[in-house]
């Protein structure tokens, strides 16, 4: 076997290795379940589909709460606040050394079965709308369009300044520009890409500064913890949902309101909800169907 040969079998072996160790422990869906939700799916005219990270980690980014391998189980790291962010400096400098050094990897990430499935029923019209609370935007990258990022995108930057914009690539250079001598690069994985650096790694680190009015509040047009959903997103969520005859969630544990109250909303409707999760959801007693499984193991058996 040659070196080449090599060189790719252990990087596909490292692929898949990465993958595994962020999806939770499973048992295999019944044909029940499979037969419930397609016969769910097909009564549907107008589906709302709702996602959270669990269609993510088949690519390989963690989540937050899944049993033994979520980021709050294997680690004390803890998503960044809002009001951290926004009034401390030193808390900036920390965030953007951290995710510069990680966004080589993270923007790699592809997007996996169920993205591509999800992107599949919306050109089959089966899907109205969908919302994720991804930041990762793998479902853009499989090609959706009915889409709203209600936690927002890790692929955009904007000044809270100035409110000059730009891409997280374009940003990934701006940076480099200014830590000419910075290097340091990463393989730990957060799900909003803020991973773990020491001290030491982090103290030549410059702030990035905003090209336009030179300060350094430059922050991804993500909703960091402790934020607010703008109430323009919440209100087009809605109008969406009033025109759906179905909810389908997958991969979210339901826990953050913003995604809560769109179930507590379809049930107001009564609008029949469906639930699919590895472990229990903070709705699964408001759900008229739930299916405890790897999203992907479902999903790929339905057809319509």
């Amino acid at each position: 076997m040659n070196s080449i040969k090599k060189v790719s079998i252990i990087k596909e072996s490292c692929r898949r290795i990465s993958i595994s160790s962020f999806v939770p422990e499973f048992k295999e869906p019944s044909q029940y379940d499979i037969d419930k939700l397609k016969e769910f799916i097909i009564k549907t005219n107008k589906l709302f589909v709702l996602t959270g990270a669990g269609i993510s980690t088949e690519s390989g980014i963690p989540d937050y709460r899944s049993e033994k391998v979520g980021l709050y189980n294997r680690t004390n790291h803890r998503p960044i606040q809002h009001i951290e962010f926004m009034k401390s400096p030193d808390r900036r400098k920390i965030y953007w050394a951290r995710n510069y050094a990680s966004w080589p990897r993270f923007s790699t990430f592809k997007p996996n079965t169920n993205h591509l499935i999800f992107s599949e029923w919306e050109k089959k019209g089966k899907i109205f709308h969908h919302v994720t609370q991804n930041v990762d935007s793998l479902l853009v990258k499989a090609g959706c369009l009915r889409l709203t990022e209600i936690h927002g995108t890790s692929y955009k930057v904007k000044c809270m300044d100035c409110n000059f914009r730009l891409t997280r690539d374009s940003m990934q250079l701006l940076i480099k520009e200014q830590n000419p001598y910075w290097n340091i690069i990463t393989n730990d994985l957060a799900p909003d890409n803020d991973v773990q650096l020491s001290k030491d790694q982090i103290k030549d680190f410059n702030t990035p500064t905003c090209p336009n009015c030179k300060n350094d509040r430059l922050k991804p047009e993500v909703i960091f913890f402790g934020d607010s959903i703008p109430k323009k997103i919440i209100n087009l969520t809605s109008e969406k949902l009033l025109k759906c005859d179905g909810l389908l969630s997958v991969g979210s544990s339901l826990e953050v309101y913003s995604a809560y109250r769109i179930i507590l909303q379809a049930k107001e409707l009564k609008i029949p909800v469906s639930i699919l999760n590895i472990g229990p959801t903070r709705a699964d007693q408001k759900a008229d169907l739930k299916i405890n499984t790897l999203c992907s193991k479902v999903l790929s058996k339905i057809k319509f």
